[in-house]
Order: C-alpha cells, then structure tokens, then sequence
C-alpha cells in the first residue's frame, strides 16, 4: 500500500488509469480462465475482449481529472472528450475491422483448401480478429473505469 500511495501522489490521474488498464486486462485473463478453462496469454496485452480495457482506462482518466482537477477545469474536458472518441472508435471502426478479419480469414481457408497458395497471408499468419469491442464490453469496462476512478485514494 505504501507504494500506491507513493504512485498516487506522483500522478494520481496517471496512475489510476493504469490501474484501471491493468485491472481491465486481469479479468480478461480470469474471465477467459472461467469460460474457456485455459490461460491465453494473449489476453494480458491484447485488444478486444470483456472488459474493454481502453474504456476502463479512459472513464478512469476522466473520473480521476474530475477529482483532481474539478469537472469545470479544461484538463477534464479534453479528457471527456478524448474519453467518448476511444469509447466510440472501439464500438465502431475497431469492431467492424475484426468482423472484416474473420470474413477474410475464412474467405483465404477455402482458397487454401482449393489449391490457391497465391492468395496466402504472409508467413500463412491469420488476420487478428479481435480487435474491437461490442457495446457491452465498452460499457463494462467504462462502469470499471467509474468505480475505480472514485475508489482510488487521493493523496
């Protein structure tokens, strides 16, 4: 606890956020433990997944800068907004980036299982499919993110 509170009163926002990352990331794997009865470790840095881990990190941002900095300050707006474009872009492009993988990943299979080794990915690597996020992981993460923002001791 010492050195949480020594990286609080470093940079209470920053590091909250982080945490909020971290914590994200952490039940990605544990969630995936559960369900799938395996460790991917892959979910400990990737993207995609439940919770999103971006909007945890955002919302988190955004509720320690309210805290810190008072919801009248101009950091908080920046933040704010910065907050809704990561929220809208991981629900949006992102998400729709991965449906466009798994369409292509099949489409490249069959060709493959025809005979037509042209079309082959680089180094016959898959195209990453889980980039984005559905509207309840961004929810679940920013809920994250809120409730750690306002658990988060200030120093």
């Amino acid at each position: 606890m010492p050195l949480l509170r020594a990286a609080l009163s470093w940079n209470f926002v920053l590091v909250t956020a982080v945490c909020a990352s971290l914590l994200a990331q952490l039940i990605k794997v544990l969630l995936n433990l559960f369900i799938f009865h395996r460790f991917i470790a892959e979910r400990m840095w990737g993207a995609g997944g439940m919770p999103s881990s971006h909007s945890a990190t955002v919302c988190a941002m955004v509720v320690a800068t309210g805290r810190y900095c008072g919801v009248n300050s101009p950091i908080f707006a920046i933040a704010a907004v910065l907050s809704i474009i990561v929220m809208y872009d991981a629900m949006g492009v992102r998400y729709e980036t991965g449906e466009q993988a798994k369409v292509l990943n099949r489409m490249f299979t069959e060709w493959m299982d025809q005979g037509f080794e042209q079309f082959q990915l680089p180094h016959g690597k898959k195209l990453k499919e889980m980039v984005g996020h559905t509207p309840i992981e961004v929810l679940t993460g920013a809920a994250l993110g809120i409730v750690l923002g306002f658990a988060m001791p200030m120093v």
